[in-house]
């Protein structure tokens, strides 16, 4: 899984403004990455995911995440806006950066399940936390989750 993750899949001083812009980026971003063939419907996935529960963390990370049979394949796209984006999160605090999962619906319960689970081990390392949050460098961001996902 050493390049699962691409420079062309992180968004770097993203100029969206609310969760719902980001979140659309991000679907549109699928389409776009031939990752998907339907924004509207990754986005719903999304939407569908977030109201069962938000997926904000801690420490400015949020991890939106969802599988549908629009998703071709399984992707992570990573967003970091250009000013802190309100979302609901475990401490209370703005995001500053998500890492989007997407994942087609027949991989429910293996594939996904276990990316979102590495995902959140390495939010759990201070080290991979600020890496990722003082990169400036699309590359740097993607060696450091493929690097952590490899483990």
């Amino acid at each position: 899984m050493s390049k699962f993750v691409k420079k062309d899949q992180i968004f770097l001083d993203n100029p969206v403004k609310t969760r719902d812009e980001l979140l659309r980026f991000v679907a549109e971003q699928a389409v776009e990455l031939g990752v998907a063939d339907d924004a509207d419907c990754v986005l719903s996935a999304i939407l569908d995911r977030e109201s069962e529960g938000a997926t904000g963390l801690k420490d400015g990370f949020a991890i939106p995440h969802a599988q549908a049979d629009c998703i071709k394949e399984s992707a992570v796209i990573v967003v970091k806006p250009s000013e802190p984006i309100e979302w609901e999160t475990m401490d209370k605090k703005p995001v500053t950066c998500a890492i989007a999962l997407l994942c087609p619906a027949g991989e429910a319960g293996k594939g996904h399940l276990k990316l979102l689970s590495q995902l959140t081990v390495l939010l759990m390392n201070p080290k991979f936390c600020e890496t990722v949050q003082s990169a400036d460098d699309a590359e740097h961001i993607a060696d450091a989750i493929n690097d952590g996902l490899d483990k």
